[in-house]
């Protein structure tokens, strides 16, 4: 049960998330977006998002195991690319900022797979996924069980 539907009350802001959303969705590449966006949502404990972008990882044929590989991605060994795992350690530092922020370190292993725009679209990617994290779970939405998500 949510507490209030933001696409209801709040249009105009909501439509604004979905146009970052559109914009990173058609500029990071499926595979990658879809585990950064399993990361920062496992980071956050937004279980709805985590449902969901395993989900549609699922649904555009990426394996389970690369899919739940990123929950864990610093121990996944083989199961994820170095450029997965550049991206991965991205995601963890965008998402947790904090006193060290986003380190040279990290900026740079992402960097030597990714040109400046790409960058540019992997940041508002992270970005986006930690805004949706954020609305569902201040309004408390949980994953669907019905039919289409079975529980057994």
């Amino acid at each position: 049960m949510t507490r209030i539907e933001m696409g209801r009350t709040n249009k105009l802001g909501y439509a604004a998330v979905i146009g970052m959303e559109t914009y990173s969705r058609t500029h990071v590449d499926k595979r990658l977006y879809e585990l950064l966006k399993i990361r920062a949502s496992v980071i956050n404990g937004c279980t709805f998002c985590v449902d969901m972008h395993i989900t549609d990882g699922l649904k555009a044929g990426i394996p389970q195991r690369v899919l739940t590989a990123a929950t864990a991605w610093e121990h996944a060994g083989e199961l994820l690319t170095d450029r997965e795992r550049a991206v991965l350690a991205l995601t963890d530092a965008v998402t947790r900022l904090g006193e060290n922020a986003v380190s040279d370190e990290v900026w740079e292993r992402a960097a030597a797979f990714f040109d400046e725009g790409e960058l540019g679209a992997l940041v508002l990617a992270i970005a986006t996924i930690n805004v949706w994290n954020r609305i569902a779970i201040s309004t408390r939405m949980t994953p669907p069980v019905d039919a289409s998500h079975p529980i057994a």
